[in-house]
């Protein structure tokens, strides 16, 4: 079997490179620069899939990502939930105490807000967690530290001054696995799948009340909704996951009413809940 090509944004040693290795580890992983480049890549046939990430369980949703999902040409086929174990990076010889600045994506130091709070250093915002520690080893600062995995700590030659630096404990984040084609699994009673989409609704009173009645009278769990705005103010678009599979009677019932009362309806993907969301739902 040949292997495949997954695109995922950031430097080798990024946390989404972390997620590729951890659900394709017997495959090729292309950086890219951007999340445009990462959707590019698969459009134009130079990757397979797409790893990218959604939401975290501290900083929430992955802003651009969720702009780009609607107009991406992809199709969402699996999820993936990585846990995240922040390193604060450094040259070697460097000590903390001197440490007054740190270098990462945004997310990373959102996540880490309250720690560099604590020990003084300011945050810098980088484009990537991997690419800020690519750049401290090219141009070694004694007084400068970036948030990073320790993996990219191992490829670029840097040492931990402290490990586990998120403010809340069992950091974790939501990845999604993207293809050029659409693949609904076969539906299994007792399992979850989550279909996920995107749909706009006029600018009246109740309008997203209405559009969404039908998920609560056919007793489906919707697990996120996000609204953002989308070109003008007058109407708003939303991000919904829901707990269904569209072989399911009420999944059916449901998108009737939603479509009735909504603008526009995209379904972006339905696939398997990962073994994460299975185990909090027994546990539930």
């Amino acid at each position: 079997m040949s292997k495949k090509t997954i695109a995922f944004q950031g430097a080798p040693g990024a946390y989404s490179d972390l997620a590729c290795r951890a659900v394709f580890p017997d495959d090729e992983t292309l950086p890219c620069l951007a999340f445009e480049d990462v959707f590019a890549a698969v459009v134009e046939k130079r990757a397979d899939l797409a790893m990218l990430p959604i939401e975290n369980s501290i900083a929430g949703r992955v802003a651009d990502v969720h702009t780009l999902l609607p107009t991406g040409q992809l199709h969402i086929v699996a999820e993936h939930f990585q846990p995240i174990v922040h390193h604060l990076l450094a040259i070697p010889g460097a000590q903390l105490k001197n440490i007054w600045k740190a270098h990462s994506h945004v997310q990373a130091l959102a996540q880490c807000r309250l720690w560099l709070r604590q020990h003084n250093i300011q945050a810098v915002v980088k484009g990537d967690t991997a690419g800020s520690a690519a750049a401290l080893a090219k141009t070694p600062e004694p007084d400068v530290a970036v948030i990073a995995s320790e993996l990219a700590g191992k490829i670029y030659g840097l040492q931990s001054l402290a490990a586990d630096i998120a403010d809340i404990k069992g950091n974790t984040t939501r990845f999604l696995v993207l293809s050029r084609q659409e693949k609904i699994p076969a539906y299994e009673q007792g399992k979850i799948f989550v279909t996920t989409l995107v749909f706009k609704v006029r600018s009246v009173p109740a309008a997203l009340y209405k559009a969404l009645g039908g998920f609560a009278t056919n007793g489906i769990n919707m697990t996120k909704l996000e609204s953002y705005l989308v070109g003008n103010f007058s109407a708003a678009q939303f991000y919904l996951d829901i707990e269904a599979h569209p072989a399911e009677e009420r999944f059916k019932h449901a998108m009737d009413e939603l479509k009735f009362f909504a603008e526009s309806v995209t379904v972006l993907g339905t696939y398997a809940g990962h073994a994460e969301r299975q185990r909090q739902s027994q546990d539930g």
